[in-house]
């Protein structure tokens, strides 16, 4: 065990911070006024980077009363243009966009659209003659369809913080094609793994990663320390065009969380 490790544990820090108020005019208008509208039912969730003359969002867009109406802006990998998609009057009301009509409002070229891009969706609502953005946002990311055989296989795992880097294996569950499970993140870091493995439980939506805590090994004593039952918990994201597996996570024992969290860990498919 690395000795930054066994310093990280027993040393613990509470910071506060204080913040100053600055009068700012928001660019994007006022804020925390209004009403907060729903966006729910959102599938698909983001743009098939093979079909993108066809591909297409859709959600449900509610909850905007006593508003009179609400609008949806698009920006584009996080510019805020803010370009005016539709208005709408009438909730709830079931939302289609094609990505041809998105590039359109945003006067970019479909062409140019390439997988990683991102579009950022916000919604403003109307009332007593003044228009509030609300917190209902979301992005939409361009990415490939789902592979199970190309996010599973044997990776190399490499986190900087935590000071590993060796191969693990990621399995898919025979009856659920979007839970992986990854053997190996214990013994790259010097321990038996005589527990596990890591859970990655993904998102069909947008392809997130959610990594319940599971506890890999159940001692740590090869690292000369009477630590017991090690476990990961976390979240993360995977690309789905070369396989790439990114987690966030927070690591602990029975006697206490180390400090440090989250730590980075990329899988990379060898």
């Amino acid at each position: 065990m690395k000795t930054y490790k066994i310093i990280g544990f027993f040393a613990a820090m509470v910071l506060t911070f204080a913040a100053c108020e600055t009068d700012v005019d928001d660019p994007a208008g006022v804020r925390g006024e209004g009403v907060v509208p729903a966006i729910v039912d959102l599938n698909p969730a983001v743009f098939d980077s093979n079909d993108m003359e066809n591909t297409f969002i859709q959600f449900t867009l509610d909850d905007v009363a006593p508003a009179t109406e609400a609008k949806l802006l698009v920006s584009y990998n996080g510019d805020k243009a803010r370009a005016e998609v539709a208005t709408y009057s009438s909730f709830p009301t079931v939302i289609n966009l094609p990505l041809t009509e998105v590039v359109s409002k945003l006067n970019i070229a479909l062409a140019s659209v390439e997988t990683g891009d991102v579009f950022n969706f916000e919604v403003t609502t109307s009332k007593g003659g003044k228009t509030y953005f609300s917190s209902a946002s979301f992005n939409a990311a361009v990415v490939c369809a789902y592979n199970p055989d190309l996010v599973t296989g044997n990776y190399n795992a490499v986190s900087d913080s935590w000071g590993v880097d060796g191969n693990v294996t990621i399995t898919a569950d025979p009856d659920d094609e979007y839970k992986l499970y990854v053997t190996g993140l214990a013994t790259i870091d010097g321990l038996d793994e005589d527990k596990g493995p890591l859970v990655m439980i993904v998102n069909p939506l947008n392809f997130a990663i959610s990594v319940p805590k599971v506890v890999l090994a159940s001692s740590t004593a090869p690292w000369g320390v009477p630590y017991t039952n090690i476990w990961y918990e976390g979240f993360g994201e995977v690309n789905t065009c070369n396989g790439t597996h990114t987690l966030y996570v927070t690591i602990g024992v029975d006697q206490g969380t180390f400090r440090g969290a989250p730590h980075t860990f990329v899988l990379t498919k060898l």
